[in-house]
């Protein structure tokens, strides 16, 4: 669990004794008291993530060092949603859809092969914090819960599982009860879903109250389309060999 407050442009969620995993270039499990939203500005181009949150949180007047997220939708479209052992706070922005159709042959797009690893206008970030204390597996466990959780709902809400930039830190409480486990059944699991669709859905109605998303990934300015095929085999079977 956290609070979160935004003050110029970066939202703080506060959670004393946390011990997180995040994804991203400064990103793997570490222990820190709050962490990070930030907004960027138009073509951000900087490479020094970590340097550039802990300037910017720091002039926002917030002391607390941490890892943070970098969005290029505005953080007061921030939405929080809480059940039980789960808050999630989530932005969505999705000028840079990344669509995964089954359907190979569809070139509705860029091909993910034709773009670079520059950062994206846009960005579906998640931040999760939890009540119970889990191990470090655990905790992975939830983070892929919570990432899965975000796919499905932007899958129904405008038809691709996330944007080309989606990031996530997902936190626990190191002194509450412990949970072993955080899938889709279990208490810790099953909160963090409820948390992330309606969290999810709520900053997406907030950013597009007065304007569009983009309706297919064709006409997103950012939009990537994986359409490579693989090669699919199966395991040697040694009872045969």
């Amino acid at each position: 669990m956290f609070e979160a407050q935004i003050r110029d442009g970066v939202c703080q969620c506060r959670g004393d004794g946390s011990r997180w995993l995040g994804t991203g270039p400064a990103g793997g499990y570490r222990r820190a008291d709050a962490v990070y939203n930030v907004t960027v500005p138009a073509r951000f181009d900087r490479t020094d993530l970590s340097s550039y949150v802990a300037k910017r949180r720091r002039r926002a007047g917030f002391e607390i060092d941490g890892p943070g997220l970098l969005t290029g939708v505005d953080v007061t479209h921030a939405r929080c949603a809480s059940v039980g052992p789960v808050t999630v706070l989530a932005t969505v922005g999705l000028s840079n859809p990344a669509a995964l159709p089954l359907d190979t042959d569809s070139h509705e797009g860029n091909d993910a092969d034709d773009t670079d690893d520059a950062w994206r206008p846009g960005t579906v970030n998640l931040v999760v914090g939890t009540d119970r204390a889990l191990d470090d597996g655990t905790l992975a466990e939830l983070l892929a819960t919570c990432v899965e959780a975000k796919a499905a709902t932007l899958s129904q809400l405008v038809g691709v599982p996330g944007t080309t930039s989606d990031a996530v830190l997902v936190g626990t409480a190191t002194d509450g009860d412990l949970a072993d486990f955080a899938g889709s059944a279990t208490t810790v699991g099953s909160a963090g879903r409820t948390c992330v669709r309606d969290a999810v859905r709520a900053s997406f109605e907030a950013r597009y109250a007065d304007d569009e998303p983009p309706a297919s990934v064709a006409e997103a300015r950012y939009g990537v389309t994986t359409d490579r095929q693989a090669d699919v085999f199966a395991p040697r079977n040694c009872e045969h060999d």
